[in-house]
């Protein structure tokens, strides 16, 4: 006789009766069903035995670094750069410390980025993608094919004293024409132009509030109350001028048509 068969179902032994049958059901349930068997992952690290597998290995090594690294060479290739540094400088210039945030300072920019450079990310895609995939271009060629695009954005942002300044303290041959400029020469020179319209954009930005700040703390010496913070009065004001220029919709316009 088993334990469950020692009490009755009483009122005071329903629930132990109950828990008596599903515990002698489970394990039946448990064997009848099948058994999944369960992935065995081996990860380890074994000797070279070939050259082959020593350049496959390195192979294997650079990708992985170059994965790591691309989030920061497409930023640093792309409109990004002068789209977040316009977006700070307008934060700083309201004087309004973390609002926005940097997360939406930094999905703004991304989003704007991708809006600049979607007829050149088509171009990729039709051009170096999509032949790559169907097998009909290298990944030699496809890389080149991929920067083409990339290259005339970069060409059309940077200035020619950068560029120049780059392949005067490069060795090797001068280049001719674009086509021989190397990419290691126009992206630090794309870099430092955009830098430089950035910062040109952002004074632009600081002037009208500059006056705000100005007008605020002259009134508030002339009243004497030289001990309150210009900023804690100047700065509903500079919301409120940003507000009725519709400031947003002017800056990303602005922004935007520096890339046409």
């Amino acid at each position: 006789m088993s334990v469950c068969g020692l009490f009755r179902p009483t009122t005071g032994m329903g629930l132990l009766v109950l828990g008596c049958l599903i515990a002698m059901a489970v394990p039946a349930a448990v064997q009848a069903a099948p058994l999944v068997p369960a992935p065995n992952l081996n990860i380890g690290v074994t000797p070279a035995g070939k050259p082959q597998d020593v350049a496959l290995s390195l192979q294997i090594l650079l990708m992985l670094t170059v994965l790591s690294l691309a989030p920061s060479i497409i930023i640093m290739m792309t409109a990004f750069t002068r789209i977040i540094v316009v977006l700070s400088f307008l934060r700083s210039a309201l004087a309004t410390q973390q609002m926005p945030p940097n997360q939406v300072i930094v999905g703004l920019a991304l989003f704007l980025t991708f809006f600049t450079m979607s007829p050149y990310f088509d171009q990729i895609y039709k051009n170096a993608w999509q032949p790559f995939l169907a097998g009909t271009l290298s990944q030699e060629n496809a890389t080149t094919e991929a920067l083409k695009p990339l290259r005339e954005f970069m060409f059309k942002q940077a200035r020619e004293n950068d560029i120049a300044l780059f392949v005067n303290l490069m060795d090797g041959p001068r280049p001719a024409t674009q086509n021989d400029v190397p990419t290691t020469v126009l992206i630090p020179a794309f870099i430092i132009s955009e830098l430089k319209t950035a910062f040109q954009i952002g004074f632009l930005i600081y002037i009208p509030f500059i006056v705000v700040d100005m007008v605020v703390a002259s009134t508030l010496m002339s009243m004497g109350m030289m001990m309150v913070p210009p900023v804690m009065i100047s700065l509903p004001f500079k919301i409120l001028l940003f507000i009725l220029v519709d400031g947003w919709h002017l800056v990303i316009r602005s922004l935007l048509m520096t890339f046409n």
